[in-house]
């Protein structure tokens, strides 16, 4: 496939960007993407992971990152914000605590939730998805509730206590 930009030659770089639901993709030549400034080729030919961390963390503000956000440091390693930024990588566990006013919206806006949602392992994970199958049950009694069935509203109450005494007693 060619350059969506240039036309003239092969396309090696593919991005997709998905704004408010709508998908738009682009295939541009390594050439375009780094006039473009998607990407930044080193002297070495290599790609720059730092360089498109930065993009993906503030795209367009690269260089604030470093300026404003140097204050900001682990207190257990010393990782600052402008350090996570160029690795792509946490200094320790407390990281994400002591850095987490900037790294709770960019694991948002990346994910589209602070919470995880995922699978759950097979063998530790019972709380969890007892947990799950609370808020499942609430939603469900509340539409219960919606639709004015209160016995069945009542049922799942009970169930809900059940489930809830399960998980205090473990």
């Amino acid at each position: 496939m060619l350059c969506q930009r240039c036309g003239k030659r092969e396309a090696s770089v593919h991005f997709t960007k998905i704004i408010n639901g709508e998908k738009d993709e682009l295939y541009l030549c390594e050439k375009c993407a780094q006039e473009l400034g998607h990407i930044s080729l080193q002297g070495n030919d290599t790609f720059s992971l730092p360089n498109l961390l930065a993009g993906i963390l503030n795209p367009g503000l690269e260089s604030s990152i470093k300026q404003t956000d140097n204050y900001m440091e682990c207190d257990t390693c010393g990782m600052t914000f402008s350090d996570f930024s160029e690795r792509g990588l946490l200094g320790c566990s407390e990281c994400y605590q002591n850095l987490s006013e900037r790294l709770e919206p960019l694991v948002k806006r990346i994910h589209g939730s602070n919470n995880h949602i995922g699978k759950v392992p097979k063998r530790k994970g019972g709380n969890l998805r007892m947990k799950r199958k609370i808020d499942k049950l609430r939603q469900d009694m509340d539409t219960a509730v919606e639709k004015e069935d209160f016995e069945k509203a009542a049922e799942i109450r009970d169930r809900i206590h059940e489930l809830e005494d399960k998980i205090g007693s473990e």
